[in-house]
């Protein structure tokens, strides 16, 4: 059995360069608890192999319940050069909350 990142948290995403930032946030200290556990950089690479070719690192901000995600190499180039509808990666959040974590006993 499995739940959505998208039932623990909500995710905002920004552009620098080529870069993509992907901050996700707990709605809540059990939901915090989950996404550290199970919400991983390889776990999260995978999910985006498709559109980027990483690395992707992973940060966590305790004081906050959060995680931020760094993808790298993940615009085609950025702003600038990308030939992509979404060239700032803005919608490139909805695609964390889509992610099966395992459910917790």
């Amino acid at each position: 059995m499995s739940r959505l990142v998208y039932d623990l948290a909500h995710s905002r995403s920004g552009d620098k360069g080529n870069t993509s930032n992907l901050a996700v946030i707990a709605y809540n200290d059990e939901a915090w608890k989950i996404l550290k556990k199970h919400l991983t950089a390889d776990r999260v690479m995978k999910a985006y192999a498709h559109l980027i070719q990483g690395p992707v690192m992973r940060y966590e901000i305790e004081s906050l319940k959060a995680l931020n995600f760094v993808l790298e190499n993940a615009l085609a180039g950025g702003v600038t050069r990308s030939l992509r509808q979404d060239p700032h990666g803005k919608t490139l959040s909805s695609i964390v909350l889509s992610i099966e974590l395992p459910q917790e006993d």
